[in-house]
C-alpha cells in the first residue's frame, strides 16, 4: 500500500503473486465496478479526466483510451500538475462543471501532485473519484467517491501488482460503464468481463512465459548500451510503464517512444548493442510493427516483440503469449516481461531494487 524502506518484501515476490492478486480482485469485482458506475451515471458526463503520477499516470493513459473507444466519452489524462496549474485536459468552453468527472488513481493515496489536482477539481465544482488502496488517505478525503484498489499491501517502491490491479480495474470500469450508458449491449459487456476472468485464470502462464523470455534473452538485454521501448495505440501506456520500470530498477539508459515516432530521428543514434522492445498491439499497425522489427534487427540484433498475436518469423527473441487477449485486455499481459527485465535484471546485476539511491522525498506525503 505504501513504500516501506525496511520491508523484507521484494519486487519479484510481488510479480509472482499477481495471479492471486488479480484472481481475488476479479472475484470481488463488484466492489470495483458498482461505486464507479453509480458515480458516472449519477449525472450527465461530458468529460472524464484521469489523474495520476508515475505508474498511476501510465494507467491513466490506458484508461483514457478505453473510455474514448469503449464508453464513447471524451477522456483525457493530463499530468496532475499540468491539470492543476494550467487547466490541461479541460475544455475551456465547458459550461457545467458538474459534468466533468475527475478520476484520480493513487495506490497509496499520498501522491502530492494527485492530491493537489483533486483539491483543484473540487474547487472548480467537478465531481471527483479516487481509486486507492487506502480509504483513509489524503486522496480519499478529497474525493466524492472512493473505489478500493484491490492490490493488497505492496510495500516496495517500484509498483508491479498495483499496476496490473489498476489496469484490471479500469478495464472493468469501461465495460460496465459502457453497458450502463448504452455504448455496449449488456451481452457485449458481459462477454468482455468474462474474457478478463478467463485471462486472470491463466495469468500464471503469463508469469511463467514472461520469466522464461527474460531468462533466454538475459545476456543481450543486460549488456545493452541502451534500451528503447516502443508502443502504440492503447499500449502507449504500456510503453510508459515499461520505461518507468526499467529506469527504476535496472537503472540503465532507457528511451520510451511511439513506434512510428521512433523512426523520425532516434534511429540515428541506434547502435548494435542497443536493445529494442516493441509492444505488439494487435491493432491497425501490427504489420508495420513487424516490418520495423525486421529492419531494426539488421542493425541491433537484440530487437524483441511482445505480443499475443501469432506472426510469421517469430523466434526466441520475441514473446508470443500462449494466452490470447483482445487489444483492450492485452495491456494486462504486456507489462509483465518489463517487470521481469527490471526486477530480475536488477537482481542479476546486484542492484537492490528496494533501495532508493537518491532519497529525495518530494513525490508523496510523509507520515
Amino acid at each position: 500500500m505504501a513504500f516501506n524502506p525496511n520491508t523484507t518484501q521484494t519486487v519479484l515476490e510481488n510479480i509472482h503473486i499477481q495471479p492471486e492478486i488479480l484472481a481475488d480482485a476479479f472475484t470481488s469485482r463488484g466492489e470495483i465496478i458498482d461505486p464507479f458506475v453509480a458515480a458516472f451515471t449519477a449525472a450527465p458526463v461530458s468529460r472524464v479526466v484521469f489523474i495520476g503520477s508515475g505508474t498511476s499516470y501510465n494507467v491513466s493513459n490506458l484508461a483514457l483510451s478505453l473510455f474514448n473507444r469503449i464508453v464513447k466519452v471524451d477522456a483525457t489524462a493530463p499530468y496532475p500538475t499540468e491539470f492543476a496549474n494550467y487547466g490541461v485536459g479541460l475544455n475551456p468552453a465547458e459550461a457545467d462543471p458538474s459534468s466533468v468527472l475527475c478520476v484520480a488513481i493513487s495506490q497509496s493515496g499520498t501522491s502530492i501532485s494527485t492530491c493537489d489536482a483533486l483539491a483543484v477539481a473540487r474547487q472548480k465544482g467537478f465531481r471527483t473519484l479516487v481509486l486507492t488502496c487506502d480509504p483513509d488517505s489524503r486522496a480519499a478525503s478529497l474525493a466524492d467517491t472512493v473505489v478500493p484498489l484491490l492490490a493488497g499491501d505492496e510495500q516496495t517502491g517500484p509498483e508491479t501488482r498495483g499496476y496490473t490491479a489498476s489496469v484490471l480495474s479500469v478495464y472493468l470500469w469501461a465495460h460496465a460503464t459502457a453497458a450502463a450508458t448504452g455504448a455496449l449491449t449488456p451481452a457485449e459487456a458481459d462477454a468482455a468481463i468474462a474474457e478478463a476472468g478467463d485471462i486472470v485464470d491463466r495469468f500464471q502462464e503469463v508469469i511463467e512465459e514472461s520469466e522464461a523470455w527474460y531468462d533466454r534473452n538475459r545476456p543481450g538485454l543486460l549488456h545493452a548500451g541502451r534500451i528503447n521501448i516502443l508502443g502504440l495505440g492503447i499500449d502507449y501506456g504500456t510503453m510508459l510503464e515499461g520505461t518507468l520500470k526499467v529506469a527504476e530498477m535496472l537503472r540503465v539508459p532507457v528511451i520510451g517512444n511511439l513506434v512510428e515516432e521512433h523512426m523520425h530521428g532516434p534511429t540515428y543514434a541506434l547502435r548494435p548493442d542497443h536493445g529494442n522492445l516493441i509492444v505488439g498491439s494487435d491493432e491497425a499497425e501490427f504489420d508495420r510493427i513487424i516490418t520495423i522489427r525486421n529492419a531494426l534487427r539488421e542493425h541491433a540484433p537484440a530487437t524483441h516483440v511482445i505480443t499475443c498475436h501469432d506472426f510469421e518469423g517469430a523466434d526466441e527473441r520475441d514473446i508470443v503469449f500462449s494466452v490470447k487477449a483482445g487489444p483492450f485486455l492485452a495491456p494486462l499481459l504486456y507489462t509483465v516481461p518489463f517487470q521481469f527485465l527490471a526486477a530480475k535484471g536488477g537482481k542479476d546485476v546486484h542492484i537492490n531494487t528496494n533501495h532508493n539511491p537518491v532519497p529525495i522525498h518530494f513525490g508523496h506525503l510523509e507520515g
